[in-house]
């Protein structure tokens, strides 16, 4: 599934709501989400950048996807 290419760092915190993430703090253009996951907190930080690029977009995307235990493709499909 291709990355999207209009996606913005306040959406997509948004959108990341349905994988347990909520913002926790913002410093700057900085986001910092956190979830809980069997008793541990895990960390999150986006940019709130008009869109955000493509590789950043990835990365973040690859960060979920291993936080959660699931596939890159199974997150991008959660997001279309």
């Amino acid at each position: 599934m291709r990355i999207p290419r209009d996606l913005n760092g306040t959406d997509l915190a948004k959108q990341l709501r349905q994988f347990g993430y909520s913002i926790t703090r913002q410093s700057g253009s900085h986001m910092r989400l956190a979830r809980i996951d069997a008793g541990r907190e895990q960390h999150l930080t986006i940019l709130a950048h008009k869109p955000l690029r493509v590789g950043t977009l990835r990365q973040i995307l690859k960060d979920v996807a291993d936080q959660t235990h699931q596939t890159l493709e199974v997150v991008l499909e959660a997001l279309s």
